[in-house]
């Protein structure tokens, strides 16, 4: 009997003692707090093991402040269902906006996830990972949120994976990759963009009211042709280059996305953004891993030019392939020949590029096929065969006189597509994305291959594996996509088609890493037929990006601009063209702002127009770094005023460029005021001196020296009061 009362006692013992040890953990509110140089954002788990968005703002002095946050806003009631959980679920007790929805393998909805543990750890220097995990506490479904903290940039990525342990598939209805939680505000302003072929980033902004802004695609393939996923969104009041509050953000993948933006009865603001989950309910194996795509943020407190310099900061060194990195200038033959090509014309083009004076030929579309030659847009694509009659010895003897002018050669390919006329459509139609039964439809003259196929991820691979391997002096790649998908339907995944637009990406990024893994230097242009399918995603695997094929610069002078927010100048590429009624002065002025490049006809330039365009060139060398590496400000902006304005200065502090054009074609319209500059340091006398002038003209801004505290208090007049006039300044410590 007493050895049966001890035991008791123990037992009673271990109880209380697992009992008072579950209620100190249930009990305590767990901060979880992420930060940058500038932000944080910060978490928190309730004793029911909630895990709550408490705070993202500007980070705050004392760590202990961040636990009496919540006390000081008013939540909903009992039965409102308004929750700020950090990825919400739906099917429980939520009543909005879910950022997961799942169907278990028995049939039920609801789904419940739970605080389980996190941890954070150091990636790299600057750089840190938190991982939270989440549970069902019915169904064997788990969650894993992923936060990595970029802190000298003011930049955070959120991605989920999901996982489970049914007994079969359970279906992902909806998997957003971020949930984002921003209350305290009386007003959120959404900068949205929408477009189409020539009429990329068109901006629009707009006061959020309640309910649901979606922002989102269902192109397939160059998803960003009407809605890009990238916008910004001010707080209280719309914020301006230099004051304000905003947050820029965009989704890391390059297929069909959706964002959205719902601001609740307590007025906030909810962002959830990930993979567009219309007509893609993901079906998912048992232990099967499903990660969705990085979703991008960073907050300025400071307006959109800090916001934008600390992204462009971000992006080159850790996004953009080789975003440290020089670029290469270059000459592309479209506009110069078009379809109408031969060996003999080319060698004329590349001998014009060493004349010129860039680093590189381009040859684009229309150099394969045979059995359908590619003399126009509606044969060929899947033929990567060499045209024997207009390049009768290959791509090898252009690379080499290539290499004879001592400049480098790159090429066009469209490696995804295909047309009906072909040897590879007749060969392979189960590789094509069609629907069985039905009309096909063409974008272009032509349709999409099967990415979702292993096989055809091999073909499109091969396709610069084989270009590569004949041609190893091959410099450069061009790689287009200029079809979206109609009839989604892929032979390949049978049953799976839900699965089809997620898969089609995940096969695009798996050959691009295998082309990686053997080509890790080779620079290639994302074209897409303009700015159809940039993101964080695809820069990953590129180093610039084709913004728009409207090349008028009096256009780009805008996309330009607007682009310029979200991404830095060495990776928009910029051609001067024939497009336009501009001279070429202030067509090559424009191009200058980005990745410079030319699609000319070389032979047809007068001498003045040869002479300012050498010069031009070399001025652009001299300052490529400063462009593609330096600070961008934003000076005078062109949908406001009658010239537009945008200043680069480097690192050091010790060179700047400004860009000055005119945009109304009114009498005197321009410049009448002084433009203030930025980002000089005060103290610092600079020798100010306009470049690129036409021969035989005179320079409108004489050289002088000022003091940076002249130049950022007064400013300087770049006087582009004429039509279409230009003017670049060149900017050096004295």
């Amino acid at each position: 009997m007493k050895k049966q009362s001890i035991n008791l006692r123990q037992s009673f013992a271990i109880a209380f003692f697992i009992l008072t040890s579950y209620c100190t953990t249930v009990t305590a509110q767990q901060i979880i707090a992420v930060k940058t140089k500038t932000n944080a954002l910060v978490l928190q788990v309730t004793p029911g093991k909630e895990v709550n968005t408490i705070y993202l703002g500007e980070k705050l002095a004392n760590d202990s402040d961040y636990a009496k946050i919540q006390s000081q806003f008013r939540q909903g009631t009992d039965y409102s269902g308004i929750y700020n959980a950090a990825y919400t679920a739906s099917g429980s007790k939520n009543l909005l906006e879910p950022a997961i929805t799942v169907t278990h393998a028995d049939g039920n909805t609801s789904l419940d996830l739970l605080y389980v543990s996190h941890k954070t750890n150091a990636v790299s220097t600057g750089v840190s990972q938190t991982e939270i995990t989440l549970k069902d506490p019915v169904y064997p479904v788990e969650v894993h949120l992923f936060i990595q903290s970029y802190y000298d940039t003011d930049v955070i990525e959120q991605w989920t994976t999901i996982q489970h342990n049914e007994k079969g598939s359970i279906t992902l209805n909806k998997y957003a990759s971020a949930n984002l939680y921003l209350k305290g505000y009386k007003n959120f302003y959404l900068n949205q963009y929408h477009g189409d072929w020539a009429k990329e980033m068109q901006p629009e902004e707009t006061k959020i009211t309640h309910g649901i802004k979606t922002l989102d695609t269902k192109l397939g393939s160059r998803s960003n042709l009407f809605q890009p996923s990238v916008f910004m969104v001010s707080l209280d009041k719309p914020a301006t280059e230099d004051e304000g509050k905003v947050l820029f953000a965009g989704l890391e993948w390059s297929g069909n996305f959706r964002t959205d933006l719902e601001l609740d009865p307590l007025n906030n603001l909810r962002v959830i953004s990930g993979i567009n989950n219309a007509a893609a309910a993901y079906k998912l194996a048992k232990s099967e891993v499903f990660t969705t795509p990085k979703f991008w943020y960073t907050l300025s407190s400071k307006g959109k030019g800090t916001a934008s310099r600390n992204l462009h900061d971000w992006s080159r060194s850790y996004k953009i392939l080789d975003g440290k990195e020089d670029r290469l200038t270059l000459l592309n033959n479209w506009e110069a020949t078009y379809f109408n090509f031969d060996e003999e014309k080319l060698k004329v083009l590349i001998a014009d590029s060493k004349k010129l004076g860039v680093d590189m030929f381009l040859l684009d579309d229309g150099w394969f096929g045979n059995t359908y030659p590619r003399n126009n847009d509606d044969a060929a694509l899947g033929d990567w065969d060499v045209n024997k009659k207009k390049l009768p010895n290959g791509i090898g003897t252009l690379v080499k006189t290539a290499k004879d002018n001592q400049v480098k050669f790159g090429i066009w390919i469209e490696p995804e597509m295909v047309n009906p006329a072909s040897d590879l459509y007749k060969k392979h139609p189960d590789w094509v994305i069609k629907q069985p039964g039905r009309a096909e439809h063409y974008f272009r003259n032509q349709l999409v291959l099967d990415l979702a196929n292993p096989k055809v991820q091999d073909f499109v691979y091969g396709v610069v594996d084989n270009l590569f391997t004949e041609n190893p002096e091959l410099a450069y790649i061009k790689w287009d996509c200029n079809a979206v998908i109609y009839n989604a339907y892929s032979n390949y995944l049978k049953d799976k088609q839900n699965n089809f637009y997620t898969d089609y990406v995940n096969g695009l990024y798996k050959v691009l890493e295998r082309i990686r893994v053997k080509y890790p230097k080779v620079p290639m242009m994302l074209c897409s037929g303009g700015g159809g399918r940039v993101d964080y995603g695809a820069l990953k695997y590129f180093t610039e990006f084709w913004p728009s094929d409207n090349t008028d610069p009096l256009e780009r002078v805008y996309m330009q601009w607007e682009y310029s927010y979200f991404y830095p100048a060495l990776t928009i590429a910029a051609h001067v063209t024939d497009w336009g009624k501009q001279p070429l002065k202030y067509r090559t002025d424009v191009a200058m702002m980005g990745k410079l490049g030319f699609d000319i006809v070389v032979k047809d330039l007068n001498e003045k127009d040869l002479a300012f365009t050498q010069k031009a060139i070399k001025n652009y060398n001299e300052l490529s770094n400063t462009i593609w590496q330096g600070d961008q400000y934003r000076l005078q902006n062109p949908w406001d005023n009658d010239a537009a304005s945008v200043m680069f200065v480097n690192k050091n502090g010790n060179e700047a460029v400004v860009f000055s054009y005119s945009v109304n074609s009114r009498y005197e319209a321009g410049t009448h005021l002084p433009i203030k500059l930025k980002g000089l340091q005060a103290g610092q006398n600079y020798k100010v001196e306009e470049i690129n002038v036409y021969p035989d003209k005179k320079p409108v801004v004489e050289t002088a020296v000022y003091s940076g505290d002249f130049l950022m208090q007064v400013g300087i007049n770049p006087n582009v009061t004429a039509s279409n006039s230009s003017v670049v300044l060149k900017i050096t410590k004295a």
